[in-house]
């Protein structure tokens, strides 16, 4: 199914659906989003590379096998779990914030690293999956 129309739209999908999927993750911690939906989304546009260019293309836009970001996701999401334990000396997945915003991201806290994590490993293992079924296809 690689037809010209579907390859060349996909050249240009990829980028704003990662960065819509960033736009999902980011806006996640004060509205509905987050995490898991904008894993999703980034792994629907790395699916849909291959779909149109192929697996060994879309394996080269990422440069690493993607299994390798469930345990750096589950990491930040640990480590951003117990740090109000550490840092605050407050209960275990409690909610810490920087004192300062940021424009445009706005403040910064545990609860927006705990995405982060979640988005890392919904990736990690959608692509995988996903992969793992179109090599044996």
């Amino acid at each position: 199914m690689r037809t010209i129309i579907l390859k060349s739209a996909s050249s240009y999908l990829l980028p704003v659906l990662l960065l819509f999927s960033v736009f999902i993750l980011l806006r996640g911690h004060y509205l509905p989003g987050g995490g898991f939906v904008g894993g999703l989304v980034a792994a629907i546009a790395f699916v849909l590379d291959a779909f149109s260019n192929g697996l060994d293309k879309a394996k080269k836009i990422l440069k690493f096998h993607p299994g390798f970001l469930m345990p750096v996701g589950l990491s930040v999401a640990f480590l951003s779990g117990i740090s109000p334990l550490v840092f605050a000396d407050l209960p275990m997945m409690t909610g810490i914030w920087a004192e300062n915003p940021i424009p445009v991201i706005g403040a910064i806290g545990s609860p927006l690293f705990f995405d982060i994590g979640v988005y890392l490993v919904v990736i990690g293992s959608s692509l995988t999956i996903i992969f793992t079924i179109s090599e044996s296809l």
